[in-house]
């Protein structure tokens, strides 16, 4: 999984922009419940008054004041304001440490002056006003001090609710519209909230779009990858991967990882930027409740370590299960007409069944799993609601917490949760996305076993087309016992070699070596005088027309099938190359010709078209060298007949390599090799092998009769 993250380099710059932008819609959504509690603390119960620096004061109160002030307090609040006539007003322009120097004075000054006035203080305030201003400075200051020790611990839980009530009186005594300044208060914080709320929204968009580009971009460069890989695999390594797995890898397990990639940038970096930052804010909001929140965090730890231990050897089998279900349904598909042919239906059914059960109770487990978890989780955030509203209410009822924070660390608390929810997800599908990242990797550092070689070889012209096998054996990887034994033989220009034998003998594994689907075991296979080890694969392949046993089309036109591997090839020539495999006729039966779409895997076409197609598509190359792997074996002995008079004359200079089961179609090969259990047991023509090779007579005895064995 860790090799993967090469894949990210290229995306750097939307990566980081990415995080910006989550970190962004992070700190919005943290914003927003602190802004609340202000609407509510300031903007309802204070009345939208926030401190003692009230806009304007009257000229007795203000006096007043300043007698409940220290020396220093009464100083900084003078510098802030300007008198005209009977009222002080705020001077403009004023620097935030200016307000800051004032503001304690005259907020705590006009809690104690409000307190005074109200019936609950026991006192007259306008009695103890006149006696502090006939005191000097001295006795007033210690006056002051016996006051602050007989109200002071009666305002100090509620100096702000009591400035707020001391600043609307002085509002409504000289005039000053309270409501408006009320509404003022709410609608200025309501519009910071607005803004907040947009911010988030654009940031939580722009993190969305980055991230999917991101995901789609590396599923995008891993299945390239992927499937250049396996392009570039040989025989033993599509033998090692099975075509379900491939599949399964190229498709499920990417989608995977862009899911998991996803996830990363919208949810591991959001969730612990919101966890973090949300328990910073509750606290500052009240230490008390802090238990509480402990709490939470304990049991949700539990829970997601429970969660992961419990679905991880589960993810691990998912995968494996999903492979088989896809080689289950493709040996199905494929070979759908055969069951229905021997009535095996009821036991495809069964063998899909099994598998599709097994799936299925593997992804119940997992479900079940996450279907526990949301119950579990509404369950902690309903109990972790109640104890706040519990205990909150206790700490408002004791002055020792507002409203409006009980509500903000409520909203806190529940992005607490929010956010190892978000983590729990994270760690049950990361297992899944490790899995399918370590899967992908193993296709990607899977080295093919053909390479290039480092110092390609250039064939000799003089020799093109000349195909030799030298002393050569081969044995299938993790096989027992060799497949070919010390084959030898020399193919030329102009002549036509043909190998025959019986099923399993080698046949198609000795013609596979040619153009180095395989690599030798022993031995050496030349094409143009050169070991095939030694030239490039595109170089060599380009020498090569090659017509496999299973003749394979892919879905496209007739046109684009034929020219595969030459698409440069002309009309002409495509035509040209069907008229010798003897397919013309049927394309141009075709209501669009060679513009008729083929279906997937040739389906529209019968196995004879199809034969005469590969043929023709080898033919379309004008490659040197041919090799037919048993592609005559659909074709009547008539079409064989013209097919093989057909390209004699047009391949009279190539070299022409066939693999044949009948020996009517090859017995006018110039070269015939008999093979038997990998060796070769038999060379000549027809009528010297009639002669000289029992196997080869035995087979010709069982195909011809008497008069055409001559």
């Amino acid at each position: 999984m860790k090799k993967l993250v090469r894949y990210l380099k290229p995306y750097w710059i939307l990566a980081v922009l990415c995080v910006i932008a989550v970190f962004g819609q992070a700190m919005g959504e943290l914003k927003l419940p602190d802004y609340m509690s202000d609407v509510v603390n300031i903007g309802v119960q204070r009345y939208g008054i926030e401190d003692g620096v009230a806009e304007k004061i009257g000229a007795e109160t203000f006096a007043r004041l300043e007698l409940l002030m220290t020396a220093d307090e009464a100083q900084a609040a003078e510098k802030i304001y300007a008198q005209t006539g009977d009222v002080w007003t705020l001077r403009g322009g004023l620097t935030a440490a200016e307000r800051a120097a004032a503001e304690p004075g005259l907020t705590k000054a006009f809690a104690v002056y409000y307190a005074l006035g109200q019936a609950e203080s026991g006192v007259d305030r306008d009695q103890v006003m006149t006696a502090l201003a006939a005191m000097d400075e001295s006795q007033r200051a210690a006056a002051l001090e016996k006051m602050s020790a007989a109200v002071e611990s009666k305002i100090a839980s509620m100096e702000g609710q009591l400035c707020s009530l001391g600043v609307r009186e002085e509002y409504e005594k000289i005039g000053v519209d309270a409501n408006a300044v009320q509404r003022a208060s709410i609608l200025r914080t309501g519009a910071k909230m607005l803004a907040v709320a947009l911010l988030v929204t654009v940031t939580g968009v722009c993190a969305g779009l980055l991230a999917a580009r991101i995901a789609a971009g590396v599923a995008r460069d891993l299945r390239r990858d992927v499937f250049s890989r396996v392009l570039s695999f040989s025989g033993a390594e599509m033998d090692r991967f099975s075509t379900a797995s491939l599949i399964t890898r190229t498709t499920n397990d990417i989608t995977q990882i862009q899911t998991v990639v996803t996830m990363m940038f919208r949810i591991v970096l959001f969730a612990p930027f919101m966890g973090v930052g949300a328990i910073i804010y509750a606290l500052r909001k009240s230490v008390s409740l802090a238990w509480v929140l402990a709490l939470a965090v304990v049991v949700l730890i539990c829970l997601v370590v429970t969660l992961f231990v419990a679905a991880l050897p589960k993810f691990k089998r998912l995968q494996g299960l999903i492979d088989r279900l896809n080689r289950v349904t493709r040996e199905n598909l494929s070979g759908i007409m055969v069951s229905r042919a021997y009535n095996a239906q009821d036991f495809e059914k069964e063998r899909f069944d099994g598998a599709n059960r097994e799936l299925t109770k593997t992804n119940l487990f997992v479900n079940r799993l996450m279907g526990m978890a949301q119950p579990v989780m509404g369950l902690l955030m309903n109990g972790l609601t109640l104890l706040i509203v519990w205990f909150g209410a206790k700490l408002i009822s004791q002055s020792a917490l507002q409203i409006g924070d009980m509500m903000a660390y409520l909203q806190y608390a529940m992005h607490v949760v929010m956010s190892f929810m978000f983590i729990s997800m994270i760690f049950i599908m990361l297992p899944r996305a490790s899995v399918s990242g370590d899967r992908i990797q193993e296709v990607l550092a899977t080295e093919p076993v053909i390479a290039d070689p480092d110092q390609p070889v250039r064939p000799d012209p003089a020799q093109r087309g000349t195909v030799e096998f030298r002393h050569v054996g081969f044995t299938y990887p993790g096989a027992e016992a060799p497949t070919l034994h010390d084959i030898s033989f020399t193919a030329r220009p102009g002549e036509t070699t043909a190998i025959i034998g019986a099923t399993g003998s080698g046949k198609t594994t000795l013609l596979s070596l040619i153009p180095r689907i395989y690599d030798v075991s022993e031995g050496e296979v030349l094409v143009d005088g050169a070991d095939v080890r030694t030239v490039r694969q595109h170089d060599l392949r380009g020498e090569i027309g090659y017509a496999p046993q299973k003749a394979v089309l892919f879905t496209g036109t007739v046109a684009d099938n034929l020219r595969l591997g030459a698409p440069e090839a002309d009309d002409a020539r495509v035509r040209q190359a069907a008229e010798v495999a003897q397919a013309a006729g049927f394309i141009a039966a075709k209501e669009r010709g060679f513009d008729e779409p083929i279906a997937q895997g040739g389906t529209n076409v019968s196995g004879g078209q199809r034969q005469r197609l590969s043929v023709a598509r080898a033919l379309t190359t004008d490659a040197q060298v041919l090799l037919f792997d048993d592609t005559f074996s659909a074709l009547d002995f008539k079409t064989d007949a013209a097919l093989r008079h057909a390209l004699a004359r047009e391949a009279k200079d190539k070299t022409l390599i066939i693999v044949a089961q009948r020996v009517g179609t090859i017995r006018h090969a110039q070269q015939i090799l008999v093979l038997d259990e990998g060796r070769i047991v038999g060379r000549g023509t027809h009528e010297e092998l009639m002669k000289s090779c029992g196997t080869y007579r035995e087979i010709a005895q069982s195909q011809l009769r008497e008069e055409e064995l001559a």
